[in-house]
């Protein structure tokens, strides 16, 4: 049953200290519906001026949360989970509307969005410090944490709940405020998110709003009472964002794009390998930072794989994802689009065998939105660009090794690092691929590696900028610092 939470959700405003305020601003932009192409809201173009409000109504209301013990910061959280729970299932409709991924990953979305507040609500143990009596003779060292103030949470398109849940809920845990810059694209979940922090007593400047685009991100890199600056989108732009902030003096974390390669070897399990790489490669069209994008069969892997593989791509149900019977649902926008269906020309240049085109698929089987039917290519070689390059849509690209060595090689010449993933019975051959492969997110028989809210989310090479990864208490250390205290009394 296709049952939307709203038909539209109008013109959205943003949350400044407790408020929610239209900006007056000349720019809007449409959000759509990307199954359908329909309009479902109205984001502002808000400029350096909301932004400046943001974050004066952030850097007040530090003060006082700062103050807050570690405890009732915790209860306020406890609450907002039980809010969200309540609101599950809309939340998870909210998303498939704003995003177009399926019912089923909008719930698994939404569930770990929730971990994240579960998690963080344990801060009064997270956060503890340590110390150590007579460090010297009548001298105690200690060492604390302790919040900086104001930090921005710029989000992306295709997680709009879970992603900036990485660090929202850690942040204000930990005693900071937040100015939260959802994706312009998708800005329902985050808005209605917020809507419930206001809900579960988490006071007015601690959790606030911008919505916009490239001038609100500028603003909030360059404002000079904004501490730290927690970022996941492309590669490029991570970069541009690193350095802006950085040279700006701000602590950063920046996740970036991946090209993530499955290694099939000849003794996995067949049936499960295809079922993990078929979540994995066409989950969400394709759009996680944890898709698998190239299949590396090793020795005798490869007929099976590649036969199973273009099977199931052809037989892909695409379609609303309120229908629980789709498989896959659309790309974000038409843009998108165009971009996916210029990687799979620029594959047939290139040589490689498209054994599965289902680029019409958006005429063939009358679909309304943007939707990139399933690719999938055999023959593909590493200097090919859609070995290298970051897709972010439903397109496998297929390459046989000769060794686990060999295929170790292609992954290592890739500039990214975000996650790779091995399909095997041999507890040497997984030892051997955890152990070289340089990536943060190492899946072993398992498609998406995505980490558990307690444990960090990684990233290598161009994959991540910073030191200090989201999630668990990596993202702890990022969002306090350690004062070391020295005693002596007389």
């Amino acid at each position: 049953m296709l049952t939307e939470v709203k038909a539209n959700y109008g013109r959205l405003r943003n949350l400044i200290n407790g408020e929610w305020v239209e900006p007056d601003v000349s720019g809007w932009l449409d959000v759509e519906n990307p199954a359908t192409t329909g309009v479902i809201a109205e984001v502002p173009l808000s400029t350096a001026s909301e932004v400046n409000d943001a974050v004066a109504a952030a850097k007040q209301a530090f003060l006082t949360w700062r103050e807050t013990p570690p405890v009732l910061r915790a209860r306020s959280l406890f609450k907002l989970k039980g809010l969200m729970e309540e609101h599950f299932e809309d939340f998870a409709r909210t998303i498939v509307q704003e995003h177009g991924k399926t019912i089923e990953d909008a719930r698994g979305e939404t569930r770990r969005g929730i971990e994240n507040v579960e998690v963080a609500a344990g801060i009064p143990t997270l956060m503890q410090g340590f110390g150590l009596e007579n460090v010297a003779s009548g001298i105690d060292a200690e060492a604390i944490r302790q919040p900086l103030g104001v930090f921005g949470i710029i989000g992306p398109f295709n997680f709009p709940l879970m992603v900036p849940n990485w660090f929202i809920p850690y942040a204000i845990a930990t005693g900071n405020t937040v100015v939260v810059k959802p994706s312009e694209q998708t800005p329902l979940a985050q808005t209605r998110m917020a809507e419930l922090a206001l809900e579960a007593g988490i006071p007015a400047g601690v959790l606030n709003v911008v919505h916009g685009a490239k001038d609100a991100v500028d603003a909030l890199l360059e404002h000079p009472d904004v501490r730290g600056i927690s970022f996941v989108g492309s590669s490029p732009v991570a970069r541009y964002v690193y350095s802006k902030a950085s040279a700006e003096g701000k602590r950063v974390q920046c996740g970036g794009g991946a090209k993530n390669f499955l290694v099939a070897m000849p003794d996995a399990h067949l049936d499960s390998t295809i079922d993990n790489m078929m979540g994995s490669i066409f989950g969400a069209a394709g759009q996680r930072c944890l898709a698998g994008s190239v299949v590396i069969t090793v020795g005798n892997a490869y007929e099976g794989v590649r036969d199973r593989l273009a099977e199931g791509a052809r037989n892909l149900k695409l379609g609303y994802g309120l229908d629980e019977s789709v498989g896959m649902g659309p790309v974000i926008s038409q843009r998108a689009l165009d971009r996916v269906l210029g990687y799979v020309d620029k594959g047939v240049e290139e040589g490689a065998d498209l054994i599965v085109d289902r680029r019409s698929a958006r005429q063939d089987e009358e679909l309304a939105g943007y939707f990139a039917g399933p690719c999938v290519f055999d023959g593909v070689e590493p200097q090919m660009a859609i070995a290298r390059e970051e897709i972010f849509g439903p397109v496998a690209g297929i390459m046989r090794a000769d060794s686990l060595d060999e295929a170790i090689g292609h992954i290592e010449a890739l500039p990214f690092g975000n996650a790779a993933s091995i399909f095997t019975a041999s507890g040497g051959a997984a030892r051997e691929f955890r152990h070289r492969v340089t990536a943060g997110n190492i899946g072993v028989n398992v498609g998406v590696a995505a980490p558990m809210a307690f444990f960090p989310f990684g990233g290598m090479k161009e994959s991540f900028f910073g030191a200090l990864h989201a999630q668990g208490r990596e993202v702890v250390d990022f969002f306090t610092d350690r004062k070391v205290v020295i005693s002596r009394w007389f």
